[in-house]
């Protein structure tokens, strides 16, 4: 049996850094991210927890121009409707974010969760179905964190229409979205979330109850 690694407090305030800077990105740099990078990103993102180990993650690379533009929109339209959910200041600002990097950012993939497979033999999630979705989500963020540890940014777009992603994307019927994102070279860093600086939201301590 391999010895477990020791872990040190430099290595944790390091990643703590980490999490702290790991950041929703919406503007990016066009430059392109070098050669079997995101495959290998991929890799590390497998290596995510998943129910029974059946790592439900299905990744789609979208390279097409074509498939692109009806991603982006179809992210113009769910926004559009989105900002008529709103009134007053709360629209204004609104309108003001910059929600996606969609027109910036060189690598582009839709993470969906397969609900109908058979690896893991239904372990753990006869009882709750819901965590074949989580599974796919701890990739995401796997992903999300190696990536900002080479310094690459990662953004995620969900104002989009599922049904619609579904058919731009040609995917199987029994595959469920999580979210489409945008990875590259961010063009500005901040270690506070843009959201928060733009102040339509601010970050709160965990809610915890004791029984």
């Amino acid at each position: 049996m391999p010895s477990p690694p020791d872990f040190t407090d430099d290595f944790r305030s390091e990643l703590i850094t980490l999490l702290r800077w790991r950041r929703d990105v919406r503007r990016f740099e066009p430059t392109a991210l070098p050669e079997g990078t995101l495959e290998r990103l991929l890799e590390l993102a497998s290596m995510a927890p998943s129910v029974g180990l059946s790592q439900p993650w299905r990744f789609v690379v979208v390279e097409s121009l074509k498939r692109r533009t009806a991603v982006r929109d179809c992210f113009e339209r769910c926004n559009a409707e989105a900002l008529t959910r709103f009134s007053g200041e709360r629209a204004a600002l609104y309108a003001r974010l910059k929600l996606a990097g969609l027109d910036e950012a060189p690598c582009q993939f839709a993470v969906f969760a397969d609900r109908t497979t058979r690896q893991g033999h239904g372990l753990g999630r006869m009882t709750m179905a819901a965590t074949i979705d989580y599974s796919a989500v701890m990739a995401v963020h796997t992903l999300w964190v190696a990536a900002r540890a080479e310094g690459i940014g990662m953004g995620w777009v969900s104002i989009l229409d599922a049904t619609e992603m579904a058919e731009i994307l040609d995917t199987p019927p029994e595959w469920t979205l999580i979210g489409y994102f945008c990875l590259g070279y961010a063009s500005e860093e901040h270690d506070m979330p843009t959201l928060e600086r733009e102040c339509w939201e601010h970050r709160r301590p965990p809610v915890v109850i004791r029984r």
